[in-house]
Protein backbone atom coordinates (compact mmCIF):
# COMPACT_ATOMS: atom_id res chain seq x y z
CA UNK A 1 0.00 0.00 0.00
CA UNK A 2 2.83 2.39 0.79
CA UNK A 3 4.38 1.82 -2.63
CA UNK A 4 1.00 2.29 -4.29
CA UNK A 5 0.43 5.60 -2.47
CA UNK A 6 3.93 6.76 -3.40
CA UNK A 7 3.22 5.99 -7.05
CA UNK A 8 0.01 8.00 -6.91
CA UNK A 9 1.91 10.96 -5.51
CA UNK A 10 4.70 10.52 -8.05
CA UNK A 11 2.18 10.85 -10.88
CA UNK A 12 0.51 13.91 -9.34
CA UNK A 13 1.35 16.20 -12.27
CA UNK A 14 -0.31 13.76 -14.64
CA UNK A 15 -3.63 13.35 -12.80
CA UNK A 16 -3.77 17.05 -11.96
CA UNK A 17 -3.30 17.86 -15.64
CA UNK A 18 -6.11 15.43 -16.56
CA UNK A 19 -8.46 17.05 -14.03
CA UNK A 20 -7.72 20.55 -15.32
CA UNK A 21 -8.11 19.34 -18.91
CA UNK A 22 -11.58 18.03 -18.00
CA UNK A 23 -12.54 21.46 -16.67
CA UNK A 24 -11.18 23.26 -19.73
CA UNK A 25 -13.05 20.95 -22.11
CA UNK A 26 -16.24 21.39 -20.07
CA UNK A 27 -16.28 25.16 -20.64
CA UNK A 28 -14.44 25.38 -23.95
CA UNK A 29 -16.01 27.89 -26.39
CA UNK A 30 -18.56 28.89 -23.75
CA UNK A 31 -19.20 32.61 -23.40
CA UNK A 32 -19.97 32.42 -19.66
CA UNK A 33 -17.46 29.64 -18.98
CA UNK A 34 -17.19 28.51 -15.37
CA UNK A 35 -20.07 30.82 -14.43
CA UNK A 36 -22.41 28.08 -15.65
CA UNK A 37 -21.47 26.00 -12.61
CA UNK A 38 -23.12 28.73 -10.52
CA UNK A 39 -25.94 29.77 -12.87
CA UNK A 40 -27.39 26.29 -13.46
CA UNK A 41 -27.96 25.31 -9.80
CA UNK A 42 -29.08 28.84 -9.00
CA UNK A 43 -31.75 28.76 -11.72
CA UNK A 44 -32.94 25.29 -10.69
CA UNK A 45 -33.10 26.40 -7.06
CA UNK A 46 -35.31 29.39 -7.85
CA UNK A 47 -37.81 27.18 -9.69
CA UNK A 48 -37.86 24.42 -7.06
CA UNK A 49 -38.02 26.85 -4.15
CA UNK A 50 -41.08 28.59 -5.60
CA UNK A 51 -42.87 25.29 -6.29
CA UNK A 52 -41.96 23.52 -3.04
CA UNK A 53 -42.63 26.55 -0.83
CA UNK A 54 -46.18 26.64 -2.23
CA UNK A 55 -46.65 22.87 -1.88
CA UNK A 56 -45.32 22.60 1.67
CA UNK A 57 -46.35 26.08 2.87
CA UNK A 58 -42.84 27.05 3.92
CA UNK A 59 -40.99 30.36 3.90
CA UNK A 60 -39.17 30.63 0.58
CA UNK A 61 -36.36 32.77 2.02
CA UNK A 62 -35.28 30.00 4.39
CA UNK A 63 -36.24 27.09 2.15
CA UNK A 64 -34.34 28.30 -0.92
CA UNK A 65 -30.85 27.97 0.67
CA UNK A 66 -31.87 24.51 1.89
CA UNK A 67 -32.71 23.47 -1.67
CA UNK A 68 -29.65 25.25 -3.10
CA UNK A 69 -27.29 23.29 -0.85
CA UNK A 70 -29.06 20.06 -1.82
CA UNK A 71 -28.89 20.85 -5.53
CA UNK A 72 -25.15 21.54 -5.67
CA UNK A 73 -24.21 18.62 -3.42
CA UNK A 74 -26.44 16.17 -5.25
CA UNK A 75 -24.90 17.24 -8.55
CA UNK A 76 -21.52 16.40 -7.02
CA UNK A 77 -22.75 12.94 -5.95
CA UNK A 78 -24.26 12.16 -9.34
CA UNK A 79 -21.26 13.38 -11.34
CA UNK A 80 -18.69 11.52 -9.24
CA UNK A 81 -20.54 8.19 -9.32
CA UNK A 82 -21.68 8.21 -12.95
CA UNK A 83 -18.46 9.66 -14.34
CA UNK A 84 -16.44 7.53 -11.95
CA UNK A 85 -18.03 4.36 -13.32
CA UNK A 86 -16.64 5.30 -16.75
CA UNK A 87 -13.27 6.61 -15.59
CA UNK A 88 -11.30 3.52 -16.66
CA UNK A 89 -13.16 3.23 -19.96
CA UNK A 90 -12.50 6.88 -20.80
CA UNK A 91 -8.85 6.54 -19.78
CA UNK A 92 -8.30 3.42 -21.92
CA UNK A 93 -5.52 4.98 -24.08
CA UNK A 94 -3.57 6.05 -20.98
CA UNK A 95 -4.06 2.71 -19.22
CA UNK A 96 -2.79 0.78 -22.23
CA UNK A 97 0.30 2.97 -22.62
CA UNK A 98 1.26 3.91 -19.05
CA UNK A 99 1.68 1.88 -15.89
CA UNK A 100 0.26 4.46 -13.51
CA UNK A 101 -1.88 3.40 -10.53
CA UNK A 102 -5.46 3.03 -11.73
CA UNK A 103 -6.72 4.95 -8.70
CA UNK A 104 -5.59 8.20 -10.32
CA UNK A 105 -8.34 8.02 -12.94
CA UNK A 106 -11.26 8.17 -10.47
CA UNK A 107 -9.24 10.81 -8.59
CA UNK A 108 -9.21 12.88 -11.77
CA UNK A 109 -13.03 12.86 -11.74
CA UNK A 110 -13.21 13.78 -8.06
CA UNK A 111 -10.89 16.77 -8.41
CA UNK A 112 -12.81 18.34 -11.27
CA UNK A 113 -16.14 17.71 -9.50
CA UNK A 114 -14.81 19.28 -6.30
CA UNK A 115 -13.79 22.42 -8.19
CA UNK A 116 -17.31 22.68 -9.61
CA UNK A 117 -18.81 22.11 -6.14
CA UNK A 118 -16.67 24.89 -4.66
CA UNK A 119 -17.62 27.30 -7.44
CA UNK A 120 -21.31 26.48 -7.00
CA UNK A 121 -20.98 27.12 -3.25
CA UNK A 122 -20.09 30.78 -3.80
CA UNK A 123 -23.62 32.01 -4.67
CA UNK A 124 -24.99 29.79 -1.87
CA UNK A 125 -22.79 31.56 0.68
CA UNK A 126 -23.74 34.98 -0.67
CA UNK A 127 -27.45 34.16 -0.79
CA UNK A 128 -27.45 32.81 2.78
CA UNK A 129 -25.49 35.81 4.02
CA UNK A 130 -28.11 38.12 2.53
CA UNK A 131 -31.27 36.33 3.72
CA UNK A 132 -29.88 34.89 6.99
CA UNK A 133 -27.14 37.28 8.15
CA UNK A 134 -27.78 36.31 11.80
CA UNK A 135 -26.34 32.83 11.09
CA UNK A 136 -22.95 34.16 10.06
CA UNK A 137 -20.21 33.31 12.54
CA UNK A 138 -17.23 31.13 13.31
CA UNK A 139 -19.26 28.01 12.58
CA UNK A 140 -19.02 28.85 8.86
CA UNK A 141 -15.42 27.64 9.00
CA UNK A 142 -16.85 24.12 9.22
CA UNK A 143 -17.93 24.41 5.59
CA UNK A 144 -14.27 24.27 4.58
CA UNK A 145 -14.07 20.75 6.01
CA UNK A 146 -16.83 19.55 3.69
CA UNK A 147 -14.70 19.57 0.54
CA UNK A 148 -11.83 17.31 1.69
CA UNK A 149 -14.27 14.98 3.46
CA UNK A 150 -16.53 14.77 0.40
CA UNK A 151 -13.49 14.14 -1.80
CA UNK A 152 -12.12 11.41 0.46
CA UNK A 153 -15.49 9.66 0.50
CA UNK A 154 -16.21 10.08 -3.21
CA UNK A 155 -12.79 8.80 -4.33
CA UNK A 156 -13.16 5.18 -3.12
CA UNK A 157 -16.81 5.16 -4.22
CA UNK A 158 -15.82 6.29 -7.72
CA UNK A 159 -13.02 3.71 -7.78
CA UNK A 160 -15.45 0.92 -6.83
CA UNK A 161 -17.82 2.06 -9.56
CA UNK A 162 -14.91 2.17 -12.04
CA UNK A 163 -13.89 -1.43 -11.39
CA UNK A 164 -17.48 -2.65 -11.66
CA UNK A 165 -18.28 -0.41 -14.63
CA UNK A 166 -15.32 -1.70 -16.63
CA UNK A 167 -16.53 -5.28 -16.26
CA UNK A 168 -20.26 -4.55 -16.53
CA UNK A 169 -20.93 -1.74 -19.00
CA UNK A 170 -24.60 -1.51 -17.96
CA UNK A 171 -23.61 0.03 -14.62
CA UNK A 172 -23.86 3.71 -15.71
CA UNK A 173 -27.44 3.05 -16.82
CA UNK A 174 -28.29 1.21 -13.61
CA UNK A 175 -26.80 4.03 -11.55
CA UNK A 176 -29.50 6.34 -12.91
CA UNK A 177 -32.14 4.21 -11.19
CA UNK A 178 -30.06 3.67 -8.03
CA UNK A 179 -29.36 7.39 -7.61
CA UNK A 180 -32.99 8.24 -8.19
CA UNK A 181 -33.94 5.94 -5.31
CA UNK A 182 -31.20 7.43 -3.13
CA UNK A 183 -32.51 10.90 -3.95
CA UNK A 184 -35.97 9.98 -2.63
CA UNK A 185 -34.63 8.55 0.62
CA UNK A 186 -32.26 11.47 1.29
CA UNK A 187 -33.09 14.98 2.56
CA UNK A 188 -31.77 16.62 -0.59
CA UNK A 189 -34.81 18.75 -1.36
CA UNK A 190 -37.26 17.47 1.29
CA UNK A 191 -36.73 18.60 4.87
CA UNK A 192 -35.49 16.25 7.58
CA UNK A 193 -38.68 16.67 9.63
CA UNK A 194 -40.76 15.13 6.83
CA UNK A 195 -38.83 11.86 7.16
CA UNK A 196 -38.97 11.80 10.95
CA UNK A 197 -42.70 12.58 11.10
CA UNK A 198 -43.29 9.66 8.76
CA UNK A 199 -41.31 7.28 10.97
CA UNK A 200 -38.43 7.16 8.49
CA UNK A 201 -35.72 8.55 10.74
CA UNK A 202 -33.48 5.59 9.91
CA UNK A 203 -33.14 6.97 6.36
CA UNK A 204 -31.64 10.09 7.90
CA UNK A 205 -29.51 8.75 10.75
CA UNK A 206 -27.68 6.15 8.62
CA UNK A 207 -27.45 8.11 5.38
CA UNK A 208 -23.97 9.45 4.47
CA UNK A 209 -25.56 12.06 2.18
CA UNK A 210 -27.44 13.54 5.13
CA UNK A 211 -24.37 13.79 7.36
CA UNK A 212 -22.29 15.43 4.62
CA UNK A 213 -25.09 17.87 3.87
CA UNK A 214 -25.29 18.74 7.56
CA UNK A 215 -21.65 19.83 7.52
CA UNK A 216 -22.77 22.51 5.06
CA UNK A 217 -26.30 23.18 6.27
CA UNK A 218 -25.76 23.38 10.03
CA UNK A 219 -23.50 26.48 9.82
CA UNK A 220 -25.44 28.15 7.00
CA UNK A 221 -29.04 27.49 7.97
CA UNK A 222 -28.78 27.16 11.75
CA UNK A 223 -25.63 29.07 12.63
CA UNK A 224 -24.26 26.07 14.54
CA UNK A 225 -21.33 23.70 14.17
CA UNK A 226 -22.00 20.27 12.66
CA UNK A 227 -22.37 17.61 15.32
CA UNK A 228 -19.70 15.10 16.25
CA UNK A 229 -22.03 12.40 14.91
CA UNK A 230 -21.96 14.03 11.47
CA UNK A 231 -18.17 13.87 11.36
CA UNK A 232 -17.89 10.39 12.90
CA UNK A 233 -20.35 8.97 10.38
CA UNK A 234 -18.54 10.68 7.51
CA UNK A 235 -15.13 9.33 8.56
CA UNK A 236 -16.57 5.87 9.23
CA UNK A 237 -17.98 5.89 5.69
CA UNK A 238 -14.60 6.94 4.31
CA UNK A 239 -12.90 4.08 6.15
CA UNK A 240 -15.50 1.50 5.08
CA UNK A 241 -15.63 2.41 1.39
CA UNK A 242 -11.87 2.97 1.31
CA UNK A 243 -11.30 -0.56 2.64
CA UNK A 244 -13.71 -2.00 0.06
CA UNK A 245 -11.99 -0.08 -2.75
CA UNK A 246 -8.57 -1.36 -1.65
CA UNK A 247 -9.75 -4.97 -1.52
CA UNK A 248 -11.41 -4.74 -4.93
CA UNK A 249 -8.38 -2.97 -6.38
CA UNK A 250 -5.94 -5.61 -5.16
CA UNK A 251 -8.01 -8.32 -6.77
CA UNK A 252 -9.05 -6.59 -9.99
CA UNK A 253 -6.48 -3.95 -10.96
CA UNK A 254 -4.42 -6.30 -13.14
CA UNK A 255 -7.56 -7.60 -14.87
CA UNK A 256 -8.88 -4.18 -15.95
CA UNK A 257 -6.69 -4.11 -19.06
CA UNK A 258 -8.37 -7.29 -20.34
CA UNK A 259 -11.86 -5.89 -19.90
CA UNK A 260 -10.95 -2.76 -21.85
Amino acid sequence: MNTYAVNIWASRYFWWHLAMADLRSRWRRSFLGMSWSMIQPLGLTVILAIVFSKMFHTDITSYAPYIFSGVIFWEFVVSTLTSGSLSFVQAEPYIKQCRNPLAIYPLRIILSSLVILMLASVPLLIWTLVVMPHNFGWSWLAILTLYPIAGLLAWPLAAIMAYIGTRFRDLPHALGLILQVLWFVSPVYFEEQMFRRGGLGILIDYNPVYHLLQIMRAPLLQGTWPTLTNYLFAFASIFLFGLIAILIGRRSEKKVIFYL
